[in-house]
């Protein structure tokens, strides 16, 4: 009688928790995923500044379809673009060298680089890869590997398009030009002033680009009175960098993991990301300061700049719904402003992308960046499908009525002011996303739900087993 009363103690202890089991999966099935769905941590909507609260020395949007400057202040005014120079850097690199080749990092690219100088981090000695040299010139904004690559384009540059020879380069000239501009030989301007001759590239490139404000003495930006650029020319040169391929890829990247080199032995020896904020966020510049809607469509990247000398600065290209190209650049930002820099570009960016749609609303590319905003969005303005349809992307197939549907608005309750959730959709989404954990976790409640069957049906014959002898110990009384 006793082992009976241990048994069914026992049969119920499992029981009641194989129901706290069951319990606990069906909140995960049913409830956590409606609660993690909610995405709304009270953060109200802060519009851009006006562009008259603009602190900066100059600005600039340049429309690349039609040639045109949309919206401008003082564009032509002589600025010091820092690491902005990064981008002719990284266009003449993609011109002259092999992504796939790898540069020897020289004692004369890492000399004059002062504590100040931002940097990718690479060794004197150390064999890199082209591609790995790009990405910390575009992201880390790497003045070692403007050296090392600036380097590179002459050594290519002099093996391409030798003096006497024939070949010239797409600017038409080949390395004769170098030699009359410094007045040296060959032997020493290769052995000694690398650098230098690649700054006679950049500002051939610049005047053949139709810049009539800038000159480069450098390849990383780094401050001196004889650099300097506009805030046009520079939508000029981005303009131009921007019909490569492999640029748009590096200044669209958020972040990068380099690789082992013969110096740094073990891969993912850094990890660096993308200094330009507008990047993760370009809803924010989805409309201008008294809420009209911009019509960016898309920002694929761009190039940031900071010194003293220089302030702060960022060029950035961007699509218009209208499909129109836009090269946007914000230079001299005063270091007092630099916490409002994303937020001037975006003010920019805004106005310029909403001027560029006036003279052409015509949608061409579908969604814009006010119709994907991920980050502190209620769950009404959360995405539905993937992000922005970015330029180049094919469009066939693509049927905005049943791919980019309106958001819902979604009730709110009167008594809590919370947001409504709809489980069933929610449950339907989570599903959808994660069948491997659904299938494990429906797996487990229909094994419980039997399991509890199983005992409660255990648990009663061992009840009415024990009535049966207590009667019969009765009647023998």
């Amino acid at each position: 009688m006793r082992n009976g009363k241990v048994t069914l103690r026992i049969i119920k202890t499992a029981a009641a928790f194989t129901a706290a089991v069951f319990l606990v999966c069906y909140a995960a099935l049913f409830v956590l995923p409606a609660r993690s769905a909610k995405a709304d941590v009270g953060q109200p909507d802060i519009p851009v500044p006006a562009l008259s609260d603009v602190h900066c020395a100059s600005y600039c949007v340049y429309d690349k379809t039609t040639g045109y400057i949309v919206i401008s202040m003082n564009p032509d005014d002589r600025i010091y673009p820092a690491s902005m120079t990064k981008i002719m850097t990284c266009m003449l690199s993609l011109e002259y060298l092999d992504t796939s080749a790898k540069l020897e990092v020289s004692t004369s690219a890492l000399a004059g680089l002062d504590a100040d100088s931002s940097l990718m981090g690479v060794l004197e000695g150390e064999k890199v890869r082209v591609s790995e040299l790009l990405y910390g010139l575009m992201l880390p904004s790497g003045n070692d590997a403007a050296n090392v690559l600036g380097e590179g384009c002459v050594d290519a540059f002099f093996v391409k398009y030798p003096a006497g020879g024939a070949a010239v380069n797409s600017d038409g000239v080949n390395a004769q030009y170098i030699l009359d501009n410094l007045h040296d030989t060959q032997d020493h301007i290769l052995s000694s002033r690398k650098l230098e001759a690649f700054a006679v590239l950049m500002n051939l490139r610049a005047e053949k680009l139709g810049c009539k404000g800038t000159h480069f003495v450098n390849a990383c930006g780094l401050p001196d009175d004889n650099h300097y650029t506009t805030a046009y020319d520079l939508t000029i040169i981005m303009a131009a960098a921007s019909e490569y391929e492999d640029f748009k890829t590096l200044i669209s990247a958020p972040s990068h993991v380099f690789v082992a080199t013969n110096r740094h032995k073990s891969d993912a020896w850094s990890y660096v990301k993308n200094s330009n904020y507008l990047l993760y966020d370009p809803w924010i510049a989805c409309k201008t300061a008294n809420g009209t809607d911009s019509h960016l469509s898309a920002v694929v990247g761009g190039k940031t700049g900071t010194t003293s000398q220089a302030g702060k600065g960022l060029t950035i290209y961007t699509v218009n719904e209208n499909g129109h190209d836009l090269m946007i650049s914000i230079c001299g930002i005063p270091q007092d402003y630099y916490f409002y820099t994303t937020m001037y570009l975006a003010s920019v960016t805004a106005y310029g992308n909403l001027a560029c749609w006036e003279s052409d609303p015509v949608t061409r590319v579908y969604g814009t960046t006010g119709d994907y905003r991920w980050v502190n969005a209620p769950k009404s303005e959360q995405p539905v499908y993937d992000p922005l349809v970015n330029p180049g992307d094919e469009l066939t197939g693509f049927d905005i009525a049943e791919d980019t549907p309106t958001p819902t608005p979604v009730p709110e309750s009167e008594e809590t002011g919370e947001e409504e959730i709809e489980t069933g959709h929610t449950l339907e989404l989570f599903v959808k996303h994660n069948p491997v954990v659904s299938g494990i976790i429906g797996g487990l409640m229909l094994l419980i739900m039997i399991l509890n069957i199983v005992l409660w049906v255990r648990i009663n014959r061992i009840k009415h087993s024990a009535e049966r002898r207590a009667k019969k110990s009765a009647n023998r009384k």
